[in-house]
């Protein structure tokens, strides 16, 4: 006895302002009779403050109330019996009903550490005191609405950097202070989701042997809490894009594959809210000094990311971020106007 719940996509990704459908499939040994089948859906925006990244009072509280953005039941089936075997029931239901008020705005999917924003669609087959009922659950993805994109996209922005040992804000070995080194690049700091991070990474010097050149892909997360804000940032992928010591004055090329489910659209909601999602990527160079490797770090680049450059308005302005505990970083945010 087992109940399914199917998408009529199988990539089960969705617009907010199209129609959602998919068949829920049971397989029964015989036949049952039920109070009725509802479909429930759900989404909301789910926060967590870890105590590291907040006071004492805010980590008791650790989980903070839930953002809703969707919740609605949509009546499948009323009473009556499914055959034993195996049963298809169709459903369809809006994600935005005509002239609607959502209860918040529809953000993109996104699994982060202390952030998460999920779309869920959950079935209920009631089948009385007697007996449990039957339940399933399948999680649909959200991606931002086509219809309110501009016509005219915008150029990527470019962003360049450097790294020397007088920008390493710890000690450095004897080796790397006597000898001295300098890295180079630029990035492109205004992406969509759907395409690679590219970019270009240069060893101009280094009086030290390299072992290893890595890009590392975080996520900067800020809630509001109280009148505090926690940030907290944690690594999502590393991409290696040099092995052993490389020629001095080669251009390195920088790409990056975005995993969907663990990035979204640069999100800056509000005070009512009162949480921030932003991507960063790091250059990380590994050293082979004779004491141990020594980890040189580049500055903080942080992007604005879209799942269509599309979206983004005509301007894009400097933005200072929630929390200043990162290195120096370089922000854009969305422009208001």
């Amino acid at each position: 006895m087992s109940v399914e719940i199917k998408l009529s996509r199988s990539n089960r990704i969705y617009r907010p302002n199209e129609l959602v459908e998919g068949k829920i499939v049971t397989k029964l040994s015989s036949s049952i009779s039920h109070q009725g089948i509802r479909l429930n859906v759900n989404a909301s925006v789910n926060l967590q403050v870890r105590g590291g990244s907040a006071g004492v009072i805010e980590s008791f509280y650790g989980v903070i109330k839930p953002i809703t953005i969707l919740n609605k039941t949509v009546e499948v089936l009323k009473s009556g019996r499914i055959s034993s075997g195996t049963t298809e029931i169709p459903f369809s239901f809006w994600l935005k009903d005509p002239g609607e008020k959502p209860l918040e705005k529809f953000y993109e999917t996104y699994h982060g550490g202390d952030i998460s924003i999920q779309y869920l669609a959950s079935v209920d087959i009631s089948r009385g005191y007697l007996h449990k009922s039957l339940s399933a659950t399948v999680e649909f993805i959200i991606e931002s609405e086509k219809e309110n994109l501009p016509e005219k996209p915008i150029s990527p922005e470019m962003v360049i950097f450097y790294m020397t040992q007088d920008t390493q804000r710890h000690s450095l070995l004897p080796e790397l202070k006597s000898g001295g080194f300098r890295v180079s690049g630029k990035v492109c700091t205004l992406c969509s989701l759907s395409d690679p991070i590219e970019g270009e990474l240069t060893i101009e010097s280094s009086a030290v042997p390299i072992q290893s050149i890595e890009i590392h892909l975080l996520r900067l997360e800020s809630i509001l809490v109280g009148e505090k804000i926690a940030t907290e940032s944690s690594l999502i992928q590393t991409t290696q894009i040099a092995d052993g010591d490389v020629c001095r004055g080669m251009t390195l090329p920088i790409y990056i594959i975005l995993p969907r489910l663990l990035t979204c659209p640069s999100i800056f909601a509000g005070e009512n809210c009162g949480f921030q999602i932003m991507l960063a990527i790091e250059s990380i160079q590994i050293y082979n000094c004779s004491a141990r490797p020594y980890i040189g770090k580049s500055v903080f680049i942080c992007l604005c990311t879209a799942d269509e450059l599309d979206i983004f308005p005509a301007r894009i302005s400097e933005f200072r971020p929630l929390s200043h505990g990162f290195p120096k970083q370089i922000y854009w945010k969305l422009s208001d106007n």
